[in-house]
């Protein structure tokens, strides 16, 4: 078979692959969540009744109350006593979700209530979510060299072999976002949202993190939070670094793949095939002047996406 065939038949192996993930996905959920919900629904009927045995309210009046009580509240309105306090729109908060929108998160916690506003947010996503996507790829190729680049050069030195020293370094690099951008902030999230556990701090790292974004957790969204707009500053930083870090965590496996010849067996196209000629330069050809030839003549040089060393440039071997 021609690798056109190979590529069509790869294709659609992972096309297939996909669909039964999905599946099975699906069947996984509706197995646990179905229940809990069917419980659910019988509660609130009982308490429906409950509530229309002890009044004088029609089953009619009380339908329409309630669906407006929670029109308002996908809108971020509560009629819960003290939750309405501080406006969903002030500049924090306002602040807050134009970040949740820019990044591709959307909780959906908070969502424009005018014809004008939803207007807005379509010009304001179709311009912020590629400036963003710009700025994240900028600030990635920034931390690639003293991040990925460089210490997989200390690894080589130390005596591993190219592919051994890429492996290990993607652990390492793993391993220290999962403490610090997952694990660490959950404990925090535990702390300050009150009503969040551990393991809801962490589920609500890995939705944001992940842009997946369901909206069952939003932090500052609980009522009488002290320092709130401080607060929820501070989430949106940790959002914006955390991705950054996903997406390094991202292109590092990449090139790790390009490395080890993963990519090449599934027919994809490599992280960097424009760096050809930067490629012909290894990192590390066992010769340590070579090393730091490279890393004066990098310092040296100035910070664009150009001048940077890149990934594949590690000596095969």
């Amino acid at each position: 078979m021609n690798s056109v065939g190979k590529s069509w038949l790869l294709l659609t192996g992972l096309i297939v692959f996909y669909i039964i993930y999905l599946l099975f996905g699906a069947l996984v959920f509706s197995s646990i969540e179905r229940p809990v919900e069917e419980q659910l629904r019988r509660d609130m009927d009982a308490l429906k009744q409950e509530f229309l045995n002890q009044s004088c309210v029609s089953a009619a009046s009380l339908e329409n109350f309630l669906l407006r009580v929670l029109t308002a509240n996908k809108y971020g309105v509560s009629v819960l006593r003290n939750s309405s306090v501080t406006s969903n729109w002030d500049l924090a908060s306002s602040m807050f979700f134009a970040n949740t929108l820019v990044t591709t998160v959307g909780y959906g916690h908070t969502t424009p209530l005018s014809d004008t506003g939803k207007a807005f947010s379509i010009v304001y996503a179709l311009i912020g979510v590629p400036f963003t996507m710009l700025v994240l790829t900028a600030c990635v190729q920034r931390i690639m060299y003293p991040l990925v680049i460089a210490p997989v050069c200390l690894l080589q030195r130390s005596g591993l072999e190219p592919r051994p020293a890429t492996v290990v370094h993607f652990v390492l690099l793993l391993v220290l976002v999962v403490l610090c951008f997952f694990l660490t902030p959950a404990a925090v999230f535990s702390v300050v949202e009150v009503s969040w556990s551990f393991l809801d701090g962490l589920y609500f790292s890995f939705i944001s993190l992940c842009t997946i974004g369901l909206g069952d957790f939003v932090p500052g969204t609980q009522p009488g939070q002290k320092y709130r707009p401080l607060y929820q500053v501070a989430v949106m930083v940790y959002l914006f670094v955390g991705l950054m870090m996903m997406y390094l965590l991202l292109r590092t496996f990449h090139k790790m793949s390009d490395l080890h010849g993963l990519t090449s067996f599934l027919q994809l196209p490599r992280c960097e095939d424009s760096d050809v000629d930067e490629d012909r330069e290894p990192i590390v050809d066992g010769d340590s002047r070579t090393a730091n030839h490279v890393t004066e003549k990098t310092a040296s040089r100035h910070l664009d996406p150009a001048s940077q060393p890149s990934y594949n440039t590690i000596n095969k071997g």
